[in-house]
């Protein structure tokens, strides 16, 4: 049973003595003390004076006295308001730390046999991933370690956007003007090489409307017009027919394009348990769409598209399928989702996308919810906002969103710079300063991105994501590297045997704290799908460890008791921030 369990059932039992009411364990607000009060915690005293008939002063002097006498953990108690402030023994605080660290699962909750299926990164194949995806995709593996740890059964898949006019437009260009290159002969990268094409293709789309006659002023409108676009699209026609030369090169070019993905994700250490394919899928919604009609859910307008109305539900009509029959992103997603649970038969399905598809997704589940599909219940939208840089949104020399590849060299590159600056790489082989400049710059650019709630915009500039003394991956790593540098000089036998001392520093009694709400952190990240519960938590963990490290001496404490009792409170801080950081996808150091 946890504090805030064992706080709560006490206060239940108070209530039914002191004042014969019936209250629930929701009814009961436990907070962290505020740091201006004396207390440790404090009992939100207000929506319980309904059931004590009281006021909040004269119930919160019950409360707490009857606390003091009954629960056998709290020493003092001071009421301001209608809020009790709770300061538990020193005892307490070093029996709640044994039990800490006597739980090796201490944080991860039982398994609860609720599925989730997990879709992020979602990338088109004719270009590289961009910045968007990278915290498209450090969201995704998080929320998939935190939503684990909270005892779910979670399948991470990713949807490749493979098909289309957009991946023809590279083909063609490479057909074109390749000239038989390939990623291997120029040592470009598969994704980028495929890339490079979309933006060639562009390019002389460009060109060519300059010199058209009577160009449309509308720029779409105008590339339609060029011989290149008509190229491609005659391309798609074939690919749509299953021309088996057009399949081969289409193929081919996804192929490089996927190798090149992969190394990405190798490097940044997400994975899948699955992979779709929109060249698969982008069909499947037509019997959702067949079903809509009968059950008169959905209807053919006059122009032959299928739509719903969702005027009802605050938003408007949508079409779900073109007049001619062909399909859009909506009708495969219908699909898709049908499918997966088909396959899975989950509970929750979370998709990871940018918020500028907000209202696609509203409408998603809505179709479904009309149509009777009670899974659909479980559709969550995890949006989040744009990445931009100090001086507006990233872009690259081409005008388009700047590569994920090309920041993640940047943040290397700076924590190599930055680590050799500030000589922490002193005794390192150069195979071992190679994986710490990795391991930091990495580290730097998840913490980063994941510190910041997901809805709201970042601000992302690498020189600043690497600070060894700032609100930064770097600094919690720096301090697990201070906390592992301390118990490989301490007796191992010392890392979880200790005997209660008679009193604790002030700042030993809040770090002790701070490891006791871990488990309301992952617990709050899960539910309000946002990492940065866990990121800030480790942050402050950190920040309390490095004050309690100025503070209080510790292998040369002043006696042995408050050495062993300092050393156990090390290695559990060092084993928590080493627990949080992987939630984040993130590793830590053993020394730098």
């Amino acid at each position: 049973m946890t504090l805030e369990e064992t706080l709560k059932q006490n206060t239940i039992a108070i209530f039914k003595s002191e004042f014969d009411a019936d209250i629930s364990a929701d009814a009961v607000t436990l907070n962290i003390t505020k740091k201006e009060h004396v207390g440790d915690y404090t009992i939100v005293v207000f929506p319980l004076i309904k059931f004590s008939k009281k006021s909040p002063e004269q119930t919160a002097e019950i409360l707490g006295n009857k606390l003091k006498e009954n629960s056998g953990i709290v020493g003092s108690f001071n009421v301001i308001k209608g809020f009790l402030n709770l300061s538990f023994t020193d005892a307490f605080w070093q029996t709640r730390l044994k039990d800490i660290a006597g739980n090796k699962n201490y944080g991860t909750f039982a398994a609860n046999k609720r599925k989730v299926v997990l879709e992020y990164c979602g990338p088109n194949t004719n270009k590289p991933l961009h910045i968007g995806h990278l915290r498209n995709m450090l969201l995704g593996f998080s929320m998939s370690e935190i939503l684990k740890a909270n005892g779910y059964d979670v399948t991470k898949v990713n949807i490749y956007n493979d098909r289309g006019i957009a991946i023809c437009k590279s083909m063609v260009a490479y057909k074109r003007y390749g000239k038989g290159a390939t990623p291997q002969s120029t040592g470009i990268k598969g994704d980028h090489f495929v890339g490079d094409w979309y933006v060639k293709f562009n390019e002389v789309a460009n060109e060519e409307i300059k010199a058209l006659p009577n160009a449309p002023a509308d720029k779409d409108e105008a590339q339609k017009a060029t011989s290149i676009f008509k190229e491609a699209h005659e391309m798609l026609l074939k690919w749509e027919a299953g021309d088996p030369e057009t399949i081969r090169d289409w193929k081919q070019m996804n192929d490089w394009v996927y190798e090149g993905f992969n190394e990405t994700f190798k490097l940044l250490g997400v994975d899948f348990q699955k992979d779709y394919h929109e060249s698969e899928t982008y069909k499947l919604g037509k019997d959702i769409i067949d079903e809509g009609l009968a059950k008169k859910v959905f209807y053919k307008r006059a122009d032959g598209a299928v739509a719903v109305d969702l005027t009802p539900d605050g938003l408007d009509e949508k079409v779900l399928l073109r007049g001619d029959g062909t399909a859009i992103y909506i009708t495969q997603d219908l699909g898709t989702a049908q499918l997966r649970h088909e396959e899975f038969n989950m509970e929750k399905m979370i998709y990871v996308v940018a918020n500028e598809q907000d209202y696609h997704f509203k409408v998603l589940k809505l179709a479904l919810q009309k149509l009777g599909k009670k899974w659909a219940d479980g559709i969550f939208h995890l949006s989040y906002a744009l990445v931009e840089s100090p001086t507006g949104r990233f872009k690259s020399r081409e005008g388009k969103t700047a590569d994920a590849d090309d920041l993640i060299s940047e943040v290397l590159r700076i924590a190599e710079e930055k680590t050799k600056e500030l000589g922490k790489i002193e005794g390192f082989t150069e195979d071992e300063a190679n994986v710490l400049y990795k391991t930091i710059g990495l580290g730097a650019l998840k913490y980063f991105v994941l510190r910041v709630n997901p809805y709201k915009k970042i601000i992302f500039n690498p020189e600043e994501s690497i600070d060894f003394h700032g609100h930064t991956g770097p600094f919690i790593q720096y301090t697990h590297a201070r906390i592992r540098a301390i118990l490989r000089k301490a007796d191992p036998a010392n890392l979880a045997d200790f005997k209660n001392l008679e009193t604790l520093v002030a700042v030993e009694r809040e770090l002790i704290i701070q490891l006791g709400e871990y488990e309301n952190a992952v617990l709050a990240a899960a539910e309000k799908y946002d990492p940065s519960e866990v990121a800030n938590y480790v942050y402050n963990l950190a920040r309390t460890y490095n004050k309690f490290y100025h503070e209080c001496p510790v292998l040369t404490a002043a006696t042995e008791g408050e050495k062993k009792f300092r050393i156990a409170l090390s290695n559990q801080t060092g084993i928590m921030i080493s627990k949080s950081m992987k939630l984040l996808g993130i590793d830590v150091p053993e020394k730098m």
